[in-house]
């Protein structure tokens, strides 16, 4: 949905481990439920083109199981709470030993504070109307022009480094944002442009070793499907009644973020017994920052 709100996401130059630092207590939500209305912060690391090696090549692809407990970490790593048996994480940390882990990459648009890298190493391959970015003015990310088949292998070239990069950390998968990047892309991208490209993730995913999570984009889910996604990752779709779509074309491996009370609770009264639900502050913040909240059906 191109009016949603969506989530700072967070790249981390140099991580820090939080473990020894954050107690595995500091679960469950703060003492405040309201909606965030703080800016979100974004960090300054810019992609890089280094090959990683592909630790996991030609390894068996594993599912996550559907209703997993779950939580939402791309905004900085910590303890795990208690229980949780999945976690999503920027490409930037480490996984956490013994869970299902995700890997967080932008795929289809570029971080705020990598825009510089892009227009240095590749102004090309920027989506530009008359000349400008086009840019996501929510997040201020430029949008990337996969616009033609020849920009999008260059883009899978980039990109599916990140995606090595996730299976040589010891990631059982990766997510790929911004599936929908098209709604925001003044009419210069179509749904096939976004789909065409996803493609190409997919086969970098698996061949890597990797399961491969749509996210976003509700609309495109079945097709999502059948290109090879493997579950989805999809923020709101309690608070946008969008869950069903994805659960059917995902057999229920469907990850959900709220970010609204009402958005909670309308995924748990429908899908809290059969799909992954959680509740994250928007900046998805680490336990132990104040503005940290979680909660889960």
């Amino acid at each position: 949905m191109a009016d949603r709100i969506r989530p700072a996401l967070h790249r981390v130059l140099t991580v820090v481990t939080m473990c020894g630092v954050l107690a595995a207590a500091a679960s469950g939500c703060s003492a405040s439920d309201g909606e965030d209305t703080a800016a979100p912060a974004r960090s300054s690391a810019a992609p890089s083109t280094a090959a990683a090696p592909r630790a996991n090549a030609g390894g068996a692809v594993v599912l996550p199981e559907p209703g997993i407990s779950f939580d939402y970490q791309i905004g900085g790593a910590y303890p795990p709470p208690p229980g949780v048996r999945a976690v999503s994480r920027d490409r930037a940390a480490k996984p956490t030993p013994g869970l299902y882990n995700i890997c967080y990459v932008n795929a289809f648009q570029a971080q705020p504070d990598a825009t510089d890298w892009w227009q240095a190493h590749h102004p090309d391959l920027l989506l530009r109307s008359g000349g400008a970015m086009v840019v996501d003015r929510d997040w201020q990310e430029a949008l990337l022009d996969i616009s033609t088949a020849a920009k999008r292998e260059q883009l899978a070239g980039i990109v599916g480094e990140w995606i090595d990069g996730c299976a040589a950390a010891g990631f059982q998968a990766v997510e790929a944002d911004n599936l929908d990047s098209h709604e925001r892309s003044e009419g210069l991208l179509t749904a096939d442009h976004d789909l065409a490209f996803g493609k190409l993730l997919v086969d970098r995913a698996h061949a890597g070793g990797l399961a491969i999570g749509q996210k976003n984009a509700a609309g495109l889910a079945r097709q999502g499907r059948s290109l090879g996604f493997d579950f989805a990752v999809a923020e709101e779709c309690g608070q946008y009644d969008e869950c069903g779509a994805y659960a059917d074309a995902y057999d229920d491996r469907v990850f959900v973020i709220e970010y609204k009370a009402e958005g909670l609770a309308a995924a748990c009264k429908s899908w809290g017994k059969r799909l992954s639900v959680v509740l994250r502050d928007r900046n998805v913040v680490p336990a132990g920052d104040g503005a940290y909240r979680r909660r889960t059906c």
